[in-house]
């Protein structure tokens, strides 16, 4: 079964608010297995728009990672960061496993 990826691109407009969502946001991601490929770090945008931090996470399915965004736990944290950011998160599947 093809994994499933969570694909963010974030700019943070106010860190103090944010920071409810970093605080609570880890507890969904360990309940769904979550595993972090990228997460800020140096980047160039070559074409569209300029974000502050791009992320990707993987999870075993595009099922799973559905499950976490749409989870009370993730709700929670994304209530958080209402009016602390703008954000683009799309969620997508990945290649089949050769």
């Amino acid at each position: 079964m093809p994994k499933g990826y969570w694909i963010a691109f974030v700019t943070v407009t106010d860190p103090a608010a944010y920071a409810g969502y970093q605080a609570l946001a880890p507890e969904a991601f360990a309940k769904y297995g979550a595993r972090f490929i990228v997460r800020g770090g140096e980047a160039t945008a070559l074409e569209g728009e300029t974000w502050q931090r791009h992320v990707v996470v993987e999870f075993e399915s595009r099922a799973q990672a559905l499950a976490c965004y749409t989870s009370p736990e993730y709700r929670a944290a994304r209530n958080e960061r209402a009016g602390a950011c703008t954000a683009n998160i799309v969620i997508v599947e990945g290649l089949p496993e050769t």
